[in-house]
């Protein structure tokens, strides 16, 4: 595999960064201060959303290019160029651009967003995007920070909507204080260590039989911080309230896209650098798997808001994730990605048809919205349904969905003992979230329309991606090669890619008579 230089590595970032600021530079063209202004801002936005979409189509190719290259991350290894990172950037790609069209189908109905949005959620993608290739904490830091910032933002975008502004309250404060808890771990296991690099990191503690306090505190600073960013129990208390209040198409964005990109940081993180040190961390994150699957399944029984009850399941489906992280293998690797794939796929998708229902209303869909959707509009209750049983699981009807549980189990039940025990948790959770998701289709299909309420109309675009959606979750769930195939292309290169980088150094011993305890 050749080297490629920094440039190369971060290029489709670059060509993010850089569309976003020209979309930013066009937003302020024109003063928007008077009622003219605000109806040109209006079509804008739809503009924006549409044009928004041709950058990352572009850092898709380059990613596409890349990978088939074979371009490794640079010298010193701080930036990855392995087959995980191309993959979930394909995945984080995809998974904004169905974003930008719910933006543009949510726009069409009620003008509420200013243009200013797909520059935020370009913003925001580039930030994932530097995540999924950071092999430097310092990376990290700063994927977080770019990611965060903008989506803080988005969170109360709609600005005449209490609700979001809210949210974005709420999301501002527990986030910064989840990225004090990053940053203070950081700093932790940089000074027991002397460097922020993953590979350094990991040949420090391959070197160190006795850890450290400091390492260990830091250590456990930063699985805090990721476990908020997951939104994983105990630290998930700020999802239903965030995502209730936020826009849908925003909610659809974080739910799927932040969740895979944090992930990706995540399981680099654990594996690369904490790896070795996996006895301390390991049951921690059994139990933190365990709670998070039951906490969100359970919480979400009692829901009738559509929107809070996919929040806790996607603290649920958090939980399935860390399961993959726990497994620590290659097959738990693969697990990983061909989740992602389904879950924003189906995420997307089922919030199409939300935007639909909701028809550009500040209010967050409920049952009562769904109910009779059958008898008025059957295609889009029937991909409802697709998107519904495939987070759910179902065998057939589930489509994709059903493989990538299925994958997550087969992971698990090929480690230890006490990951087949992890594995049945996981199997009684999943039976629980049926009660919840049969719910929505009782509702479609079994359930006379409430009141007089119009019926549902999608734009073209919207239209094409819940049909999209809808019947790649189901060729893919009738026959899963192809994705199988590229999650293990990935995977093989990743390895590839890890076995081919140079020995990593131990960082010098600083002079300190401190450290003599902890035998550096």
């Amino acid at each position: 595999m050749s080297t490629g230089s920094l440039a190369q590595t971060v290029a489709p970032e670059l060509l993010l960064i850089a569309s976003a600021m020209v979309m930013l530079l066009a937003t302020v063209w024109r003063p928007q201060g008077n009622l003219a202004g605000r109806a040109e801002g209006a079509e804008h936005t739809s503009a924006f959303a549409r044009i928004a979409v041709i950058p990352c189509v572009l850092a898709a190719v380059v990613v596409i290019v890349w990978w088939g290259d074979g371009v490794a991350g640079s010298a010193d290894s701080r930036i990855a160029g392995d087959g995980f990172r191309w993959m979930m950037d394909l995945v984080i790609l995809g998974g904004t651009i169905l974003a930008l069209v719910l933006l543009d189908a949510d726009h069409a109905r009620g003008n509420a967003y200013s243009p200013e949005v797909p520059v935020l959620m370009l913003l925001a993608t580039s930030g994932m995007m530097v995540l999924t290739a950071a092999r430097d904490l310092m990376y990290v830091f700063l994927g977080v920070e770019l990611m965060s910032l903008a989506v803080y933002v988005l969170a109360g975008v709609s600005r005449r909507s209490a609700r979001g502004a809210e949210s974005a309250i709420k999301y501002f404060l527990l986030g910064a204080f989840a990225t004090g808890f990053l940053l203070y771990g950081m700093a932790l296991v940089y000074g027991a260590t002397g460097s922020t690099r993953l590979v350094d990191i990991a040949a420090w503690v391959s070197l160190n039989a006795r850890l450290s306090p400091m390492f260990l505190i830091g250590m456990g600073l930063l699985l805090a911080g990721f476990a908020f960013k997951i939104a994983a129990a105990p630290f998930h208390m700020w999802t239903p309230d965030v995502y209730d209040g936020a826009p849908l198409p925003i909610t659809a964005f974080m739910s799927a896209v932040v969740k895979t990109a944090a992930f990706a940081t995540f399981a680099r993180v654990m594996s690369e650098a904490f790896g070795g040190a996996a006895v301390f961390w390991h049951p921690v994150l059994w139990w933190l798997a365990a709670l998070t699957m039951l906490v969100g399944n359970i919480f979400a029984l009692s829901q009738r808001n559509v929107v809070r009850m996919l929040a806790y399941s996607s603290i649920a489906h958090a939980g399935y994730l860390i399961v993959t992280i726990v497994v620590n293998s290659a097959a738990g690797t693969s697990a990983l990605l061909f989740y992602v794939i389904a879950y924003t796929l189906a995420t997307m998708g089922a919030y199409g048809v939300l935007v639909t229902v909701n028809d550009g209303r500040d209010h967050a869909p409920t049952l009562d919205d769904l109910a009779g959707l059958w008898l008025v509009r059957p295609r889009l209750a029937m991909a409802m349904a697709v998107f519904v049983l495939s987070l759910m699981g179902m065998p057939l009807v589930g489509g994709m969905g059903f493989f990538a549980k299925w994958y997550v189990l087969q992971s698990a039940l090929q480690a230890t003992s006490a990951q087949t025990q992890l594995a049945i948790v996981l199997v009684v959770s999943s039976a629980l979230s049926a009660a919840y998701y049969l719910s929505i289709l009782a509702a479609m299909f079994m359930r006379p329309r409430v009141g007089e309420r119009p019926v549902p109309t999608t734009t073209s675009w919207n239209a094409a991606l819940i049909a999209a959606a809808a019947l790649l979750l189901l060729a893919l769930g009738v026959y899963p090669a192809p994705a199988s195939r590229l999650v293990h292309l990935a995977v093989t290169n990743t390895r590839n890619d890890s076995a081919q980088v140079v020995a990593p150094r131990a960082p010098k011993p600083r002079v300190n008579t401190a450290n003599a305890s902890t035998g550096r």
